[in-house]
């Protein structure tokens, strides 16, 4: 690994102009000295391409149809170099510090070859909101197991960094996974290698009326379950699993219910 390493970050993006300049200035903040920026778009028709042309000389840009999400991210990995790379969404974003904190961690621990942090929660308006939900999974991550991760997911995407050595042993991400791409990810090498755990915060998950996780929450949970069936192998498991679902179903479905009256108040 260099020193510095090279971090290379992956954004997949489709129509979202409202969002993604944030969080291009999310990375390229960051004033990390050996970053490697990459945007797959996949052929956005709202302003997204006018944003990413802002940022010819700092991004690698490719605007072009694909096959989704996975997909977007996969070609990305294809074209990165760096000794540690990581996906971050167009409506996401990074906090203050991260990739040094990042690399900090892996060169100090060479034998992490994966490593998670906490996540905020944000809306539109980048507020903070759902913090209980937060607050849960980083009860659960600061007690990481690979049962407790097979019952229910608790690691945040945005906040996860990857050393180039797992894509070379595990592969890119499974293409007919849409909605948790992710999960599958953390289970398949979450079998051999424990993550390292950064207790702070590395980035920040919107949610709001639009995006995936908000409008079919529903379908990834049960998507999650799928997937956990996959890797486990114990009844128990399972069903706990399946108790965590309807349980979480419930849980954002009163959420969701009280989110919406509330924006809708709000006009």
């Amino acid at each position: 690994m260099r020193n510095p390493p090279r971090i290379s970050i992956i954004t997949p993006s489709y129509n979202q102009g409202h969002f993604i300049e944030d969080t291009l200035k999310s990375v390229l903040d960051q004033g990390y000295p050996d970053l490697e920026y990459i945007v797959m778009d996949g052929g956005s028709t709202d302003d997204t391409i006018s944003i990413l042309k802002k940022y010819d000389k700092d991004i690698t840009w490719v605007s072009e149809p694909d096959k989704g999400q996975s997909h977007a991210i996969n070609k990305g990995l294809a074209l990165a170099t760096g000794d540690i790379v990581a996906y971050l969404n167009s409506d996401d974003l990074y906090e203050a510090s991260t990739l040094q904190k990042v690399a900090d961690y892996f060169t100090a621990h060479p034998e992490s070859m994966w490593l998670t942090g906490r996540c905020r929660i944000i809306d539109e308006q980048e507020q903070e909101f759902r913090g209980f939900i937060a607050q849960y999974k980083n009860f659960l991550l600061a007690r990481y197991n690979y049962n407790i991760l097979l019952i229910t997911n608790f690691i945040c995407q945005p906040a996860t960094f990857l050393r180039r050595e797992v894509i070379e042993e595990f592969g890119v991400f499974d293409t007919e996974e849409h909605r948790v791409m992710d999960y599958e990810y953390w289970l398949r090498i979450g079998r051999k290698y424990r993550p390292g755990i950064i207790n702070e915060h590395l980035a920040s998950f919107r949610v709001y009326r639009e995006s995936k996780t908000s409008s079919t929450f529903t379908r990834t949970f049960a998507e999650e379950l799928a997937v956990s069936k996959r890797y486990s192998s114990s009844l128990l498991v399972d069903t706990l699993h399946y108790v965590n679902y309807i349980a979480i179903c419930a849980a954002y479905s009163v959420l969701d219910r009280l989110w919406r009256n509330k924006k809708n108040r709000q006009g």
